[in-house]
C-alpha cells in the first residue's frame, strides 16, 4: 500500500526537481526526504530515482506516480473533509499564508479568535506574495490563502480552488512631507488618509519605491503607472511596508500604501489619496477539495469578523 505522505514527499520533489527545495516546502531534512523516497521505492517496488551529478532525478516511473499522486491526494483530501464534516469538529491542523498586510489587520484578530474557540485546532502561519502563496495552495503546501487583487487587476482563481471576499481596502500615496503636492492635496500625517484630490498621473513621473520585480504589488504598480501614460521610475524595493514608509521619510521617494495593517506612519510622511481611488479586494482561497472541511469555514469565519471588528475596521481605515 502507498502512503500518502510519501506520495506528497514524490509530488514536491517532482515540482521542485530537486531534494532541497522539497525539502524546504515541506519544513523537513534532505536527508528525510531522500529517506522517503527510498521507502516508496520499495513500497510501489520500482526505481524512483537516479544519481544525476551531486543531486538526483525522477525517473519516468516517478514521473508517472508524482501525477497519480495528484489524483490520490485530492480523492484524500475531499475524504477526510467528508469525514471531519461529519464530525462536525473544528480540531488539526491547518496551514494559513497571508499577505503581511493582512496578517496585521485580519490574521492576528482572527488567530487569537480561534484560540480562544476551537483549542484544538492548530492554525500556522506564514507571510507570502499573492504570485507566492496560489501556486503553493495549488500543489498543497497549505490549507488556506489569504491574497489580493487590485480593482484593475482582478486575480482570477485557477481550477480547483474556491474564493471568496474578505474585505474591500483602499490605498493611498505616502510622500515625504515637503512634497509640492502636499500643499495642493487633502492630506493627513500620522496614519491617517485624506480625501481624494491628486491623480495618480501626477505622481507618475516620482522615484517610487516598492516591493521587488516578480511580486503582485510591483507587477501592479508598474501596470498601473504606464496605463497612465506614464513609465515608472522604481528607485528602490523594499517588500516590508514599514521600510518602504522609512524610505519616503528620507526623502527618497514616493510609494503605494494600502489602509489595511498600515500601522504608524513617520512623523516626516503624509499621505495622498488619489482620485480614481486606488482599491484591492481581500480575498481567502483554499483547494474545493477541502471545502467542507470545519476548520477552513471556522478559519474563513473568524477572518470575516477580524474585518467587521472596530480594532481591525481601525487598520483598514488607516
Amino acid at each position: 500500500m502507498l502512503s500518502l505522505e510519501r506520495l506528497r514527499v514524490l509530488q514536491a520533489v517532482a515540482r521542485h526537481e530537486s531534494v532541497t527545495g522539497a525539502a524546504a516546502e515541506l519544513h523537513v531534512t534532505t536527508s528525510a526526504v531522500s529517506q522517503q523516497l527510498t521507502k516508496l521505492e520499495r513500497e510501489s517496488g520500482t526505481r524512483l530515482v537516479e544519481r544525476s551529478g551531486r543531486g538526483i532525478r525522477l525517473t519516468d516511473a516517478a514521473h508517472v506516480l508524482a501525477e497519480h499522486a495528484s489524483v490520490i491526494l485530492s480523492m484524500a483530501e475531499r475524504a477526510q473533509a467528508d469525514v471531519d464534516a461529519r464530525a462536525g469538529t473544528v480540531a488539526g491542523r491547518l496551514l494559513l499564508a497571508s499577505l503581511p498586510t493582512a496578517t496585521r489587520g485580519l490574521a492576528a484578530p482572527a488567530l487569537r479568535r480561534l484560540a480562544d474557540a476551537y483549542p484544538a485546532l492548530r492554525v500556522e502561519l506564514t507571510e507570502a506574495d499573492t504570485s507566492e502563496s496560489i501556486p503553493v495552495l495549488v500543489q498543497g503546501g497549505v490549507d488556506l490563502v489569504i491574497a489580493h487583487d487590485w480593482s484593475n487587476a482582478p486575480l482570477a482563481a485557477p481550477d480547483g480552488l474556491t474564493k471568496t471576499l474578505l474585505v474591500e481596502d483602499l490605498a493611498d500615496i505616502a510622500v515625504p512631507a515637503a512634497h509640492p503636492l502636499v500643499t495642493e492635496a487633502k492630506v493627513s500625517a500620522g496614519g491617517g488618509s485624506g480625501e481624494a484630490a491628486v491623480e495618480l498621473a501626477q505622481l507618475g513621473a516620482a522615484s517610487w519605491i516598492c516591493s521587488a520585480p516578480g511580486t503582485s504589488c510591483h507587477d501592479w504598480l508598474t501596470f498601473t503607472l504606464r496605463s497612465a501614460g506614464v513609465e515608472p521610475r522604481l528607485a528602490h524595493t523594499a517588500n516590508e511596508y514599514a521600510t518602504q514608509l522609512s524610505l519616503v521619510a528620507a526623502g527618497l521617494g514616493v510609494a503605494v500604501i494600502p489602509r489595511l495593517g498600515r500601522g504608524q506612519v513617520p512623523a516626516g510622511v503624509r499621505m495622498i489619496a488619489v482620485e480614481p481611488a486606488l482599491r484591492r479586494n481581500i480575498y481567502a482561497l483554499w483547494r474545493t477539495t477541502a471545502a467542507r472541511r470545519p476548520a477552513i469555514g471556522a478559519v474563513v469565519a473568524a477572518l470575516r469578523a477580524a474585518a467587521l471588528d472596530p480594532e481591525s475596521a481601525r487598520a483598514v481605515s488607516g
